[in-house]
């Protein structure tokens, strides 16, 4: 597949946090176990004191009295987004090997206060963990903000993903610093909606082959088999699909498939088949859509919407009539890309437009 990442907005402005070991800890120190942490997304907490994780746009939400607020993570755990109260949202940086604390706010009013904080790359090679927050002496935590009653889950690969989202150069390749799932399409029609989100996604993956893989298929190495493990990089843990029962599965799988000469079609349709009866089997009231684009073009987009639209038809012969197909507007370059030929934020943008519209009308979210 060739590779696009999610171009950097000129209209957004991040600014990156970067952090700095202030240990010893001096406040109040705020375990992961606390009660009025609010999580979204699929976490491990085999070791609840250092919770796991490892896709795109897992939260940790918070209400705080106090003036600032620190992030502690395990070092190199990568990148997230954070918002406190309404302000603009702006990138955090956990990149330095023996860095694990972060500020995310100083000198803020006395008073109640929110943060909103996002994990924005995929996990599965830092292995992040979180191990708390740190705030002002004396402060604490409140109950935590109200999650919306929307609920999606969003399946996908590295255009889910964001993928090279914050370049502005084709010929740029994957790195850490230039993916960005808040501002994936996913993430930004979820705005739009007031949804909440769980994702499941990877860069490379498809249906029954990951990028440029064996033509028979890799069943190691494709979302049929990660979509049953709260973490991609050890498995350790079977997810828990009674923890999250969205009312709607987002599906944007099959461009790793179709990526290079060397896809057998029937394998692939197969496999659409197989991965909706099993998206069905753990989500039995959702509304299931397939989407697809924007990388593919040509004879591949064609046979990527010919089998997803069989893999609909057969399951509404069999009796599920909530599945259903969606289009976005292929990538051509008007838009420009990010690395390695991703979606650029302009045609994530498009995208997130286009899609919110169609799911405004299907789920009547208004």
């Amino acid at each position: 597949m060739k590779r696009i990442f999610l171009a950097f907005s000129l209209a957004l402005t991040t600014l990156v946090m970067q952090a700095s070991t202030t240990l010893p800890l001096k406040g109040t120190v705020v375990k992961p176990t606390d009660k009025n942490i609010q999580y979204v997304g699929r976490i491990c907490f085999d070791n609840p004191e250092r919770p796991r994780f490892t896709f795109p746009g897992m939260q940790i939400n918070i209400r705080f009295t106090g003036t600032s607020l620190k992030l502690w993570a395990k070092p190199l755990s990568g990148y997230f987004m954070a918002q406190v109260d309404n302000a603009e949202p702006f990138k955090v940086a956990l990149m330095g090997e023996r860095d694990s604390v972060v500020n995310i706010a100083t000198a803020l009013p006395q008073g109640e206060h929110e943060l909103r904080l996002m994990y924005i790359i995929e996990g599965f090679a830092l292995k992040p963990d979180f191990r708390g927050f740190i705030l002002d002496s004396g402060a604490s935590l409140l109950p935590p903000p109200a999650l919306s009653d929307r609920t999606i889950e969003f399946i996908g690969n590295s255009i889910t993903c964001g993928y090279g989202n914050e370049s502005t150069n084709q010929s740029d390749h994957f790195e850490n610093e230039t993916e960005n799932h808040y501002l994936s399409y996913a993430q930004i029609c979820c705005r739009a909606l007031g949804a909440q989100a769980y994702v499941v996604a990877r860069s490379g993956i498809g249906v029954y082959r990951c990028y440029d893989g064996a033509k028979t298929g890799t069943p190691e190495n494709v979302m049929t088999t990660e979509y049953e493990y709260t973490n991609l990089y050890d498995r350790s843990e079977k997810w828990d699909f009674s923890r999250y029962q969205p009312q709607l599965v987002c599906i944007n799988l099959g461009t790793n498939d179709l990526s290079t000469n060397n896809y057998d079609v029937k394998l692939l349709g197969a496999a659409y088949k197989r991965f909706l009866k099993q998206v069905r089997s753990h989500n039995p009231k959702a509304k299931i859509v397939f989407l697809c684009g924007s990388m593919l073009n040509g004879k591949e987009l064609t046979i990527a919407k010919q089998l997803m639209d069989e893999a609909v038809e057969e399951a509404r012969k069999q009796g599920d009539t909530e599945v259903y197909r969606f289009d976005f507007t292929p990538a051509n370059g008007s838009l420009r890309y990010g690395a390695d030929w991703h979606p650029s934020v302009w045609q994530h943008e498009l995208m997130a437009a286009e899609l919110t519209a169609y799911l405004r009308t299907l789920m009547n979210w208004f």
